[in-house]
């Protein structure tokens, strides 16, 4: 591989991008756009996001790996290094690059190449977190900010910064972007929003007196010294740009014409070449999931109109991203002149091809983003893409097999339609056999609860999927053993699911299950109290789902927060359309009978802490307590697999590659199962192991 060089890398991709436009004339998205002295071959853009993807604060193979896929993908720049390290107080204990030393040069540099060779650009941030730091991690350094005013997120007491604190974290801003100039990056972003920079600009965080508290101008101060000795730092032909709050949606903050004022004022210095717009806080859970990262809850490209407007009121190029999910928004925002730059984040990483489709005509078959917050469940991934945030472990491209087989599928939810699609995408005969009238198996279920019901693209996209590669679907049939073995299979999955678990549950029988409900077997009434055992989003979703006028509905949970086992934008929506809607939650409590008491149920709970019984009484008991496997067929092949329907844990690791090793013995077959077959899970799981096990078939 070439070294980089940074003189020719804008002509080299101007020639991309010509040579790119060329064949896509007419799409706003593919055209060219010249950002500085950079030359980006499109429109498209994945902006900056911590992936927790780093070693210790590096960006080595996985991190690397990562953004590569997306650069190979087609998209025009890659920004990496979500809320960066500029300084060693600047730690929120791990997930962060640390561009606080020297140390990452060398792999910055390879990051750089890696990305630059496919024909993408890429750019850091480079932030200091201020009061959003921790005390209590990494390296145990208190949090600085302007003054001392506690985030309730990160819940730490800053210390007011001093003189020295300010001298030392402007030349910290620098040195860390001279560290990404060196390492070949194309540019650097900073941060105002909750980071430092922000937290000068807002009044509900600065209550300074001096030079840099007060007016306009002197809020400003900090952020201005701190791009001047940026561009000190990198000359004049790096980009720099800022991520920017245009409205921090805030009574006491900065309203939108205060925050343009602000825009003004970077303007007039001189040192910034783009903004990337943001809108609201973060610095609690809800403003995070609504405002600055909208979630599941939220519409799609919420802050486009805003940006628009104040694109139309500054000078500098703009970038945006916020729930911009698909290419006819993205599309719709670069035709009308609303951004410059589009940033599709999340869309990445459910599919990093998403251009590459684009330019061969074949739109149709991105893969959606269904807006589930999965990539913000503990690391990067998507709820269905089990590739993103695996790059070093499994293939985003399915390799063929050498030798076709004879492959049945057991089952149409999502990890029975995933083995069928990568089965048939290796080049295997696959017959897909599901017992009901339509694929989807629990994502119906989910999807038809209307705050989930975008989940349903889950579905359609594998539906197209399978159509395309010709996979036989027989719905309708109840696969028993002697259907399958009919089929004469080399493999078999086994992707049944299960039913929901009302075993061992004294009084089950006056009880109803979420699936009853959500899918109309059974009717709702007007008191209705719903038990979750799972922390998860059916339970929560079927009483939100419910919730009307008149209806009175409780919610009764094992665990002593409500969704718990969600990602935190799911979590504290969940929490706060409960609480609007009037729905009454009970915690730490454990389902331990039911029974008929006149025209109602009792429900008889035992607290998780106390031990102490209570008893609650409605009209309707709904019970989630996640599933049963549907194991029937499974156990049944068994005594007849090749494998007596074992799956070697190192195959499904990928710790271990099976060999192909041709068609096998007549009359053999090996039997595998997956997904809630096995044991009651979530969606990802059951595609993430079809994915890993359907690869190597």
């Amino acid at each position: 591989m070439a070294d980089y060089n940074p003189d020719e890398w804008p002509e080299q991709n101007m020639k991309t991008a010509a040579s790119q436009a060329g064949s896509t004339s007419s799409d706003p998205l593919l055209q060219p756009f010249r950002l500085k002295g950079l030359t980006l071959r499109n429109r498209v853009v994945s902006t900056s996001h911590a992936s927790m993807l780093d070693d210790g604060g590096l960006p080595l193979e996985r991190y690397q790996r990562y953004h590569e896929e997306k650069a190979r993908g087609g998209l025009a720049m890659t920004m990496v290094g979500g809320s960066a390290m500029t300084s060693p107080d600047s730690s929120w204990g791990g997930g962060q690059l640390d561009l606080s030393t020297d140390r990452i040069v060398p792999h910055l540099q390879s990051l750089s190449q890696r990305v630059h060779r496919h024909g993408a650009a890429v750019m850091c941030q480079v932030s200091h977190l201020g009061r959003r730091a921790t005390a209590y991690a990494g390296n145990w350094l208190p949090p600085v900010a302007p003054s001392r005013v506690r985030e309730t997120r990160n819940r730490n007491f800053p210390k007011e910064m001093d003189a020295a604190d300010v001298d030392r974290i402007i030349k910290d801003y620098a040195s860390a972007a001279r560290r990404c100039l060196d390492g070949g990056l194309d540019g650097v972003e900073t941060v105002t929003g909750g980071h430092l920079i922000g937290q000068f600009l807002s009044l509900r965080t600065n209550r300074r007196t001096d030079g840099f508290g007060g007016s306009l101008e002197n809020r400003a101060r900090f952020g201005l010294m701190v791009h001047e000795a940026i561009r000190r730092a990198v000359g004049d032909d790096f980009a720099v740009g800022i991520r920017f709050v245009i409205d921090e949606a805030a009574k006491d903050g900065s309203d939108f014409d205060e925050c343009l004022a602000f825009a003004r004022l970077f303007e007039r210095e001189g040192h910034l070449d783009f903004f990337n717009c943001i809108f609201g806080r973060m610095d609690t859970d809800l403003s995070l999931a609504e405002q600055n990262m909208p979630g599941m809850f939220s519409p799609s490209a919420p802050f486009l109109p805003l940006v628009g407007q104040f694109k139309r009121e500054t000078r500098l190029p703009v970038i945006h991203a916020a729930a911009i999910r698909d290419i006819a928004t993205a599309r719709h925002a670069i035709r009308e002149n609303l951004v410059d730059l589009v940033g599709m984040t999340r869309a990445h990483i459910a599919d990093p091809d998403i251009v590459n489709k684009m330019m061969r005509g074949e739109e149709e078959r991105i893969r959606p983003c269904v807006g589930a917050s999965y990539c913000l469940y503990k690391k990067v991934q998507c709820i269905h893409n089990p590739a993103s945030g695996h790059e070093t472990i499994i293939s985003h491209t399915i390799v063929r097999a050498e030798t076709p087989k004879r492959v049945v599928v057991v089952g149409g939810g999502p990890g029975g339609m995933e083995a069928a699609r990568v089965a048939a995408e290796r080049g295997h005969r696959v017959s897909l056999l599901e017992a009901g009238a339509r694929l989807g198996g629990q994502v119906l279920v989910a999807a038809s609860a209307s705050d989930r019901k975008d989940l349903i693209g889950i579905v359609d996209w594998r539906v197209d999927e399978l159509a395309r590669l010709g996979v036989e679907v027989r719905l309708n049939t109840y696969a028993d053993a002697e259907i399958v073995l009919a089929d004469q299979p080399d493999a078999v999955i086994v992707a049944t699911g299960g039913v929901p678990d009302m075993e061992r549950l004294e009084g089950a029988e006056h009880c109803d299950s979420v699936w009853d409900v959500l899918t109309g077997v059974v009717p709702a009434k007007d008191d209705v109290l719903i038990y979750d055992e799972t922390g998860r989003q059916a339970a929560v979703s079927c009483g939100l789902h419910l919730a009307r006028p008149g209806r009175v509905i409780s919610l009764a949970i094992a665990d002593d927060t409500l969704a718990i086992e969600t990602p935190y934008p799911d979590r504290v929506s969940f929490r706060k359309r409960a609480a609007e809607s009037g729905i009454r939650v009970v915690s730490d409590v454990r389902l331990v009978k039911a029974a008929r008491q006149g025209n109602g149920i009792a429900a008889t709970f035992r607290h998780e802490l106390t031990g102490a019984e209570t008893e609650m009484t409605a009209a309707q008991l709904i019970v989630e307590r996640g599933t049963v496997p549907m194991e029937d067929t499974y156990q049944d092949l068994r005594a007849r697999s090749a494998n007596n329907g074992v799956t070697d844990i190192a195959l499904m690791t990928g710790t271990e590659t099976r060999r192909d090793n041709g068609p096998q013995a007549a009359g053999s077959f090996v039997l595998h199962r997956i997904g809630d077959a096995v044991a009651s899970r979530d969606i990802y799981s059951s595609i993430y192991e079809a994915y890993r096990l359907c690869s190597q078939l």
